[in-house]
C-alpha cells in the first residue's frame, strides 16, 4: 500500500486474534476493497461469534487504523439485516458482509452469511407507500423554498446539506431501490445512472457556490414522476392519541 500503514487485512487478522479470539469469522470491509482509500480511511470489521447475549458496535484505533467493529452472532446479524438496515432502506451491514473478504479464511458460516446478505439485497427494500412519498415531496419542497432566496450563503449551505440527503433518499426509495447516504449518494448514482450523476454533482457544486437554479430544476425533475414538488394543499394529521389532558392544576 502507498499509505504508511500495514495492510488492513493483516491488521484485521491481528485484531481478530487479540480482541475476538473466540469469533468464528470476520468480514473486512472498507474503501480499500475498491482501491479508494485515503490516509483517513478506516476498517469496517463485521465480527461473528457462534452465540452472543447481544450484538454490539465499538470503535477503536489499532496499529494506525481507525476501526469500526460490528459484533454479532448469526441471529443478531439476520435481525440487523432485515429489521434495522432493511427497514431503514440503507443496506450498510449486508453490503459489508457481501463485499468484505472473510478472515482468517472462508468457511461454511461465512458462505452462509454471504448468501443470507445477498438474499436481503436481492429482495430489495420495503416499498415506499404513497403516504411516505407524499410527505417526502413536501419536505423536499420546503428545503427548495429555503434556498430560492436565502438570507446568506451559510444558511443556504446548511439547507443544501439536508437537501442532498433528502433528495437522494427520495430518488432511490421512491424508485424502489436501496438507498445511500452522504458521500455514498453520488457514488451510487454514478453506478446506476451516469447522466443523473453528472447532473447531480454539477447542480450541487453550483448551488454551494450560490447558483441554485440547476439544483431546483433537479429536484423538480426527480419528484415529477410522483406528483412533483408539493406545498399548496399539503396536510398531515397527527395521531388522535397525541394529547395530554389538562390536570386541572
Amino acid at each position: 500500500m502507498s499509505l504508511q500503514r500495514k495492510s488492513p487485512f493483516e491488521v484485521s487478522k491481528n485484531i481478530l486474534r487479540e480482541r475476538y479470539p473466540k469469533a468464528e469469522v470476520a468480514f473486512v470491509a472498507g474503501s480499500f476493497n475498491r482501491n479508494e482509500e485515503t490516509k483517513y480511511s478506516d476498517i469496517d470489521l463485521v465480527v461473528v461469534f457462534s452465540k452472543l447475549e447481544a450484538a454490539w458496535r465499538e470503535s477503536f484505533v489499532y496499529d494506525g487504523w481507525p476501526v469500526e467493529a460490528f459484533v454479532h452472532d448469526p441471529e443478531t446479524l439476520n435481525y440487523f439485516f432485515n429489521e434495522v438496515d432493511g427497514k431503514d432502506g440503507t443496506p450498510s451491514l449486508p453490503m459489508m458482509v457481501i463485499e468484505g473478504p472473510s478472515i482468517p479464511e472462508d468457511n461454511s458460516l461465512s458462505k452462509k452469511l454471504k448468501k443470507l446478505a445477498q438474499a436481503v439485497i436481492d429482495k430489495g427494500p420495503p416499498k415506499w407507500s404513497k403516504d411516505t412519498i407524499y410527505h417526502n415531496r413536501y419536505m423536499i419542497t420546503d428545503l427548495i423554498d429555503d434556498i430560492r432566496e436565502p438570507r446568506n450563503q451559510n444558511e443556504a449551505n446548511a439547507v443544501l446539506g439536508s437537501l442532498h440527503e433528502t433528495l437522494g433518499n427520495f430518488y432511490f426509495r421512491a424508485n424502489g431501490m436501496w438507498s445511500a447516504s452522504r458521500k455514498h449518494i453520488p457514488r451510487k448514482l454514478k453506478k446506476i445512472n451516469s447522466d443523473l450523476h453528472i447532473k447531480w454533482v454539477t447542480a450541487f457544486n453550483d448551488a454551494f457556490c450560490g447558483k441554485t437554479e440547476e439544483v431546483i430544476q433537479l429536484a423538480t425533475e426527480i419528484t415529477e414522476p410522483f406528483g412533483g414538488l408539493l406545498f399548496d394543499g399539503y396536510r398531515r394529521d397527527a395521531p388522535k392519541d397525541w394529547r395530554v389532558k389538562d390536570s386541572g392544576k
